[in-house]
């Protein structure tokens, strides 16, 4: 049992008082409540039949699952008490091969319901503590579902009745994951991740009679995943940063013909089989956007069937070929779900999120660009440029750290950009994108090369018209706020006048031995086992260095969060304390990591417009 310091729910604060500025007000049109009342879609799958779209729908205080047909008309609703979930652990339902179930998971295990809404959804793994990711076998019956067992991933094969189940593959010390049933369901290929080098990510295959298994692809500190079978079952397509970019590449079920399909020179992130198997749809890293793009099965040849300042995602095929149904958001654009038509590119939107009074408002599209770090190394970024400037910006550097904030929507930037803050998102070294070297430039390397990019986007902010220097902000979220710990008391120019940290941590080996079993593993991905590599997580820990803040800072953390456990927050704010720094301490009790309930989200963004516009504005 791990000795965890408790927390209960509390507002602290050591200097200024937490009150509004009486001489600002909201710009005309704006309000936080405004920004807030979006119903996000996400996480869909296009029906069999290609009729409807099942989908994640987050209203009512919950998470839950819809179908809508393709056609035009009104939506179906699913569940009707599943919990909201936080996005980028929620995955999207699926549908039985004849279009008569969708699985899906809720409240930590997998349910089954009828897809026409007939019947309520039913568990069907409550042979185990938890379940997740189900994938349907071609018969309709059988489930492949994901189960933490001992400290590891496994793979159960069970069916729709929630029947004992049976290990699908040997774990040999590692997690498995990813299953993709062949056509004929007769084999299935899954991921596995060894324990011995969590940088080694390799395919393999099992017979589902014998139990049988052999290793399809893997090298060390190679990653192979996202294996998908072409509709024939002739080869096996998935994703590799074999060549230095996340590109695809196919491999035969013998283990033979390995062959690298795209040369793109850029980073896939998803991608899907047409029916007849001759194209497959990709979505494309480019500059800050995700294209969408055809490749030809043959030779790789892809060309784009939409490219914007936008981003596509999850596509799925027509059962005819002839449209994908994708999700798409960009800066002045919430995600929704679109039909595109494959002969001309055409975009039909099937939902709509935006409420009207945001569409009327002016919204900043950003520009990509990129400025030097310390070392020569080119940074990509984001600049949004408000209308109106008042003199100040904000940084605000991205989660992860393998993510990347690109031409995406967000509502609470929007509202600062017409507040006149500048925003400014810098894609510092460990970010995705970009390829595996430059995602891989921060490893054994947190808190040092990464914040120095950091730094220096503040500094090429200076070069700029219209921005105060002595005015710039940070505003970070996850890794993010850390960022912030590191950009605060590592810095001896002093370039940030406050900072703003949701669920950060300041102490890196502290966070590794409280955090869930798989933000565990990805440390140790990028950083090593603490027991071998001390002195790198000594390094990456600025919790030793809170003497050097100078700026006041706002930290906010959920209590209920197992990635960046809330000890983070109260470790940074102990030291805050011990050195009379001023700060403000905000937790929130029931809240995981990524807040979920619509009133903290109105309660940090106003203490976060509150902090901005006390500290920034002239």
């Amino acid at each position: 049992m791990l000795n965890r310091v408790p927390i209960s729910e509390k507002y602290e604060r050591n200097g200024w008082p937490s009150v509004d500025r009486p001489d600002l007000q909201p710009p005309d049109g704006w309000s936080l409540d405004l920004i807030n009342s979006l119903n996000l879609v996400h996480h869909h799958e296009l029906s069999p039949d290609g009729e409807r779209v099942a989908f994640v729908w987050e209203r009512d205080g919950r998470s839950d699952i819809f179908t809508l047909p393709v056609a035009g008309g009104w939506p179906v609703r699913l569940s009707a008490d599943r919990a909201r979930t936080i996005y980028w652990w929620d995955s999207a339902p699926r549908w039985s091969p004849d279009g008569r179930w969708l699985a899906f998971t809720k409240g930590g295990h997998v349910c089954v319901a009828p897809s026409d809404g007939s019947g309520l959804p039913r568990v069907v793994t409550d042979f185990t503590d938890g379940a997740f990711g189900p994938v349907w076998m071609p018969d309709n019956d059988g489930l492949i579902v994901g189960a933490t067992r001992g400290d590891g991933f496994s793979l159960l094969l069970t069916d729709r009745d929630g029947r004992w189940p049976r290990a699908l593959a040997d774990r040999n010390g590692g997690d498995n994951m990813e299953a993709a049933p062949s056509p004929d369901g007769s084999r299935v290929v899954y991921t596995h991740r060894p324990f011995d080098d969590l940088n080694r990510w390799e395919l393999r295959l099992v017979e589902i009679e014998t139990g049988q298994e052999r290793r399809l692809t893997g090298a060390p500190k190679e990653k192979d995943w996202a294996a998908a079978w072409s509709p024939d079952g002739e080869v096996i397509g998935f994703l590799s940063q074999r060549s230095g970019y996340t590109e695809l590449w196919t491999v035969r079920p013998d283990g033979e013909g390995l062959r690298q399909l795209t040369r793109l020179s850029r980073d896939v992130v998803e991608f899907a089989w047409s029916p007849d198997g001759r194209t497959l749809a990709a979505t494309v890293c480019r500059e800050g956007a995700i294209d969408l793009a055809l490749i030809d099965s043959g030779t790789g040849e892809a060309r784009n069937l939409r490219a914007r300042k936008g981003c596509f995602a999850a596509p799925c095929w027509s059962p005819d070929g002839s449209f994908l149904t994708v999700e798409y958001e960009d800066a002045t654009t919430p995600p929704d779900i679109y039909r595109i038509e494959i002969a001309d590119g055409r975009m039909t939107q099937l939902t709509f999120s935006m409420p009207p009074a945001l569409t009327a408002r002016e919204l900043v599209t950003p520009e990509h660009l990129h400025y030097r770090s310390y070392d020569g190394l080119e940074i990509p970024a984001l600049l949004w440029r408000p209308r109106i400037p008042n003199g100040a910006a904000i940084v605000r550097p991205h989660g992860g750290p393998a993510d990347a904030y690109r031409f995406q929507w967000d509502a609470f930037a929007q509202y600062l950009l017409a507040k006149g803050y500048t925003f400014f998102t810098p894609n510092f070294r460990g970010s995705t994108g970009y390829g595996r070297d430059f995602e891989h430039a921060n490893y054994d390397d947190w808190g040092l090369g990464d914040t120095q990019d950091v730094l220096n986007g503040a500094k090429y902010l200076h070069t700029l018209d219209r921005i105060d220097p002595t005015r710039i902000g940070i505003l970070g979220s996850s890794y993010g706020g850390y960022m912030v710990a590191c950009c605060l008391s590592r810095d001896p120019e002093y370039l940030f006048a406050c900072g703003v940290s949701k669920y950060g941590d300041a102490n890196v080996y502290s966070s590794w031995a409280q955090c869930e079993r798989t933000t565990r593993l990805y440390t140790e991905m990028m950083l090593g086992h603490p027991r071998e590599n001390w002195l790198v997580y000594r390094a990456a820990s600025p919790i030793h260095e809170m003497a050097n803040v100078r700026a006041p800072v706002l930290l906010l953390h959920g209590l209920d969060d197992d990635v960046v456990p809330p000890q983070s927050s109260e470790e940074w704010a102990e030291a805050l304390r011990r050195h009379d720094k001023v700060f403000e301490y905000k937790t929130y009790a029931g809240e995981p990591h990524g807040f979920l309930r619509h009133e903290t989200e109105m309660d940090w963004q106003r203490r976060t417009e509150r902090f901005f516009d006390w500290y920034l504005r002239g």
